[in-house]
Parts: C-alpha cells; structure tokens; sequence
C-alpha cells in the first residue's frame, strides 16, 4: 500500500492535477461551501415542514365477517394516491415541503396482530371514509402510536430488521390477489380462497407475550421529480422502464429469434412469456407508489428468538414468482468481515437508526432520507395484495377483530 501511494506521488499527471487544484481552490471552495451549506438549510426547513404536520395513527378493527377481496382495498389506495408535485420555488426551498407519505402497518405486540395506517392528519376522515365506504362493518380509530415505547437499548433489548428490495426490475409486477383469483371468488367461496396474506398473519400469532414484529409499508405516490426536489437532472416516471421490460421479453427472450430485417413477433412467445407481458401492461396502468417495505423484529434479550426474524422473511415469499417479481430482504446490519465493524459498533449505530426511522415512519423525509437503501415502485394492486383486511380465511386467533356487525338502524324507529 505504501508504494502504491509513494509511486503515486512521484507521478508527473498526479502532480499536475494537484497544482491545478491549488491553483483554481478560489473557484471550488466556494461551490463547496455552498453546497454544504444549501443542504443543511433544506435538511432544516424540512424537518420543520414535517414537525408542523404532524401525524395520526389509525387503526382498522376488522369485522368478523369480511367477505370483500383485496379489491376493496385497492380502491381505498387508489383514494390517498396523490402525485401533487411541489408547485413553486417557494414552497421547495423557503417552505420546506414534501410530497406526502403513508405508512400501512400490520403489526404484532405480543402476538396479538393489528392493522394500522399512519398519516399526516389532514388525511384523516379521508382515510375514514374510503375504509368504511369499502368495509362497512370496520371499525377506524385513532390511536396512541405504539411505537412511542420503543427504545433500543443494546445490552436489554435485541432488535433484528431488514429493508426489501424487488427482485426484478419494477416494470414487473410481484404476484398480486389476481394471480390468485382473490377477485374471482365471493363471500361464499370462502373455504376456497387461498389468501398470500395469511401466512403473515399466522406466523405473527405465534409471538410471545413480550415479542414485537411489524412489516411496514411505506408509500408515497409516484411522481416526476424535477429542480424543486433538489434534482439537477429530472427523474422520469417509470413509463419508460415498463416499455423497456416489455421490448426485453420480445425481442431478447422470445424462443425464436427474429430475422434481421424482420420484426421481433409475438407469436414467437411462450404462453408464459405472454402472460408476463398482460400483467406487466395490466399492473402499469395503475396509480403507482414510491414504496419501501421493512421487517422488523424486537424483543427483550431475555426472550428473543434468533429465528423470528428468518420467519418474517420466509413468510413474504409467497409474493415472488418466477416469471413475474418477488421481494427480497436487504441486510444493512451485516458485514461479511469482522474488521469492518469493530467490536458491533456499526451494526449498534444503524439497528439505532432503524428503531428511530420506524418509529418516525421516515423514509422520504428527512432525517432518515432513503435510509439504507432506494425505494421501488409497487402500484395500487400490488401494495393492497401486501395490505388488505383479510376475510373469515385467516383463522389467527389472536387477530384483532371488530366485536360485532354494525348495521344501519331501522328507519321506523320512535324519535
């Protein structure tokens, strides 16, 4: 290493280099400070545009009898989905304001799994209103957040957590409820509904008493993202990645190869191939979320269970195939060498950082900003296959219900 850096140093162009950079530092210095400077006053006024939101935690006590498919679900998405761009100058840089984001939570504190939604509060009754519009014999009310009680202490308290990333690229959608015909089957068809959810729901159960687990889906509508989101070049929408991946499948993938001076054909796919193309094209042409979806697994260190964590993760498989996309666990807690982190203390800082971010729902704003690793795009039909009220299929017993069937009063009642 060290003659590496001597030969280095004895190199003409290096020498160079250096010289010109002393040279011009009156120039670059200044572009640097300011810089330093412009991100610390955009990470300052967005903390304040988000401390003066505030935020608000429902949730959603299922009905006993809920015979509606993720559909239902979908159109309720479909009513928070908002791509409302920053406007102006003002509202970027004087301001502070970001585009908004959900985090749709189904969690379990001691075994006993519960559905939460967490919002800014002027989303409120909207939230309200499409839940009971799609689930009248739901139950939505706010709540305490939960989460305020954690806290990460690393020789009391054992946290295990993973961030997920799509399999392939996004423009391939993961296996949604119409994969499995969830749309397809009524209220009375119940004991034939093969729901992906209920593994979930059914491994979450089993938690102990002092076990905490939660898978965290946060989304924010999809948008073109321009200069006022601090971009120098403008991020596109993903219409281009969707045609990309269909030009792939019938041009790189098809079985027979086309002639030169002839067009790539169709009818030179497999029928799955061919498959692949509908629900790729059926998936793009609904709303789409920037989305994040976390694992994450706490418990005292007296009582925590190594495995949990492995459990949580397996039981997302279900969401993967292998000609369309699944979703797979990213570990930023793990490094392949012990000299990289010396005596835990990186793996301390960053199981810090995801206690903090959850319990923030941060991922799109700062101080957690992307925080160990990019969003990817999951649309309406895909998070509501991650995220819906599941029927009378899922036999958990320790899912929180709603007590009892609400109906309408009768309209001859006495006044």
């Amino acid at each position: 290493m060290l003659d590496i850096i001597l030969s280095l140093l004895n190199n003409d162009l290096f020498l160079r280099a250096y010289h010109l950079l002393l040279v011009l530092w009156p120039f670059w210095v200044p572009v640097v400070f300011l810089n330093i400077a412009f991100s610390a006053w955009l990470n300052y006024i967005r903390r304040l545009w988000i401390a003066k939101q505030g935020s608000i935690l429902l949730e959603i006590k299922i009905p006993k009898d809920q015979p509606k498919s993720p559909a239902a679900m979908e159109l309720v998405l479909q009513g928070i989905w908002e791509n409302a761009n920053i406007g102006t100058m003002a509202d970027a840089f004087w301001e502070g304001k970001l585009r908004e984001w959900f985090s749709l939570e189904i969690v379990a504190i001691g075994g006993e799994v519960r559905f939460f939604i967490w919002a800014f509060p002027r989303w409120k009754k909207i939230v309200e209103s499409r839940i009971y519009a799609q689930y009248p014999g739901a139950e939505v009310v706010e709540v305490k957040d939960y989460a305020l009680d954690f806290h990460y202490v690393p020789d009391k308290v054992f946290v295990a957590g993973v961030n997920t990333a799509l399999v392939k690229p996004d423009a391939y959608p993961i296996n949604t409820y119409i994969e499995y015909e969830l749309d397809k089957k009524k209220g009375d068809e119940q004991e034939e509904i093969v729901d992906p959810l209920t593994p979930i729901l059914e491994y979450m159960g089993t938690l102990g008493p002092h076990e905490f687990a939660a898978v965290q889906i946060l989304i924010r509508a999809h948008a073109k993202e321009n200069y006022l989101y601090g971009r120098i070049i403008p991020k596109k929408d993903w219409e281009d990645d969707v045609k990309k991946a269909v030009k792939d499948i019938i041009e790189n993938k098809s079985l027979i190869k086309s002639e030169k001076d002839k067009p790539a054909s169709l009818l030179a796919l497999t029928d799955m191939q061919k498959e692949t193309i509908k629900a790729i094209e059926r998936n793009s042409g609904k709303p789409a979320f920037d989305s994040m979806v976390r694992l994450i697994y706490i418990a005292p260190q007296d009582n925590y269970e190594k495995t949990r964590m492995m459990g949580i993760i397996g039981s997302m498989r279900q969401f993967g195939s292998k000609n369309l996309n699944g979703i797979k666990p990213r570990f930023p807690f793990s490094f392949p060498h012990s000299w990289q982190d010396f005596n835990g203390i990186r793996k301390r800082s960053r199981l810090t950082k995801l206690v903090a971010a959850y319990k923030r729902r941060a991922f799109f704003g700062v101080p957690y900003h992307h925080l160990f690793d990019k969003p990817y795009i999951l649309t309406t039909e895909e998070v509501a296959t991650l995220f819906h009220l599941p029927g009378a299929v899922a036999t958990t017993p320790s899912l929180r219900r709603s007590p009892s069937k609400k109906a309408e009063a009768p309209a001859n009642l006495p006044i």
